[in-house]
C-alpha cells in the first residue's frame, strides 16, 4: 500500500487540497472519507488541514494511561475511569479508520496489571467481555479486524473464548486491524520468541538475523509502529513492544486516557509529520529490513 485516496465527496469541505494537488492525488487502495469527521471551523479541522494524507503512519501504538487517576480526581471508583476510557478508544479507532491508518495497537492489560486489586482486575476483564459482545457487529460492519497479542493462556477462559470468536469473525477484514495487547509483556514476548526458535529448531545461528527473529514475535507479519502515543504524561515505555519500537517516534501527552479525543490524536499525527525519520542515517531513509 502506497497511500490513500481522498474521495471526491470532500471537495466542498477541502477544495484547496484538490486545487493544490490537482484532484484526488493518491492511489485507490484505501478510501478516506472525511465527510462529517470534524466540524467546519473547529480546532480538529485546522489540525486536519495540516496533515499530508499521503504520509500518515501505517501503524500507531498507544499506551493508554491515566484511567485510575481520572477516576480518583473525581472521587469515583477506579473502574469508572476504565468505563470512561471507552470513548477514547472509539475516537482513536474512528480516527485511524477515517484516515487510512492500517494498524492500531492498544496496550490494554499488562502482565504487571495482575498486581492490582482482584476486584479491579475482575471488573476489567468483565468490561472487555461486554465490549466484545456489544461491538462485534460494529467491527464486522466497518470491516475492522481484531487481533490479540500477549500470553493468552493466562486470560480467563470466558474472555479467551470471546476473543477467539471475534477474531474468527473479523479475520478476513483489512480496513483497520485493532491489536489488543492483553496479558502482554515486551520482555516476555522476546523470551517466548527465543523459546519458539529453540523448540522448532528451524533457524540456526548463521541464519538468525533481525528479520528472522521478528517472524517469531507476536507481531509477525505486522509493520513495526511508526508512532507510539503515551497518555498521562509518564515518561516511560512500560515494557511495551520493546523490540518493535526501536525506531518509533514517541509522542507523550499529559492528557489522561479517558479525556483523550480525536483532537489529541490529530495533534500527535501533525507532530509526527514534522519529524525527520533518519533511522540512524544522515538523511531520511528506511531501515534495510523495513
Amino acid at each position: 500500500m502506497t497511500g490513500p485516496v481522498l474521495v471526491a465527496s470532500n471537495r466542498a469541505l477541502y477544495p484547496e487540497l484538490f486545487d493544490i494537488l490537482g484532484g484526488p492525488p493518491y492511489n485507490d487502495v484505501v478510501p478516506i472519507d472525511l465527510e462529517g469527521f470534524v466540524a467546519p471551523g473547529s480546532e480538529e479541522e485546522a489540525l486536519l488541514r495540516q496533515l499530508d494524507l499521503s504520509a500518515l503512519p501505517r501503524h500507531v501504538a498507544v499506551i493508554m494511561d491515566g484511567n485510575g487517576r481520572w477516576a480518583e480526581r473525581r472521587r469515583l471508583a477506579r473502574i469508572e475511569g476504565h468505563r470512561a476510557a471507552s470513548k477514547a478508544v472509539e475516537d482513536s479507532v474512528e480516527t485511524c479508520a477515517r484516515l487510512g491508518v492500517e494498524y492500531l495497537t492498544l496496550f490494554a492489560f499488562s502482565k504487571e496489571n495482575w498486581k492490582r486489586p482482584k476486584r479491579e482486575v475482575s471488573l476489567l476483564w468483565k468490561l472487555l467481555e461486554e465490549y466484545l459482545r456489544k461491538e462485534d457487529k460494529e467491527l464486522i460492519k466497518n470491516k475492522f479486524r481484531l487481533k490479540v497479542i500477549g500470553q493468552r493462556e493466562a486470560i480467563p477462559e470466558s474472555i479467551e473464548q470471546e476473543l477467539r470468536r471475534v477474531e474468527g469473525l473479523t479475520r478476513g477484514f483489512d480496513r483497520l486491524t485493532i491489536v489488543l495487547a492483553l496479558n502482554y509483556s515486551g520482555r516476555a514476548e522476546i523470551v517466548d520468541a527465543v523459546k519458539k526458535i529453540l523448540d522448532e529448531g528451524g533457524v540456526g545461528p548463521r541464519e538468525l538475523d533481525e528479520a528472522a527473529f521478528s517472524r517469531y514475535l507476536y507481531t509477525a507479519a505486522m509493520p513495526d509502529p511508526d508512532l507510539l502515543i503515551r497518555t498521562s504524561g509518564e515518561q516511560r515505555i512500560s515494557n511495551f513492544l520493546l523490540w518493535q519500537i526501536a525506531y518509533s517516534e514517541l509522542w507523550i501527552t499529559p492528557v489522561l486516557w479517558p479525556d483523550f479525543r480525536r483532537k489529541h490524536f490529530l495533534e500527535a499525527l501533525v507532530d509526527f509529520q514534522k519529524r525527520e525519520r533518519r533511522f540512524g542515517a544522515v538523511h531520511a531513509q528506511p531501515p534495510e529490513n523495513s
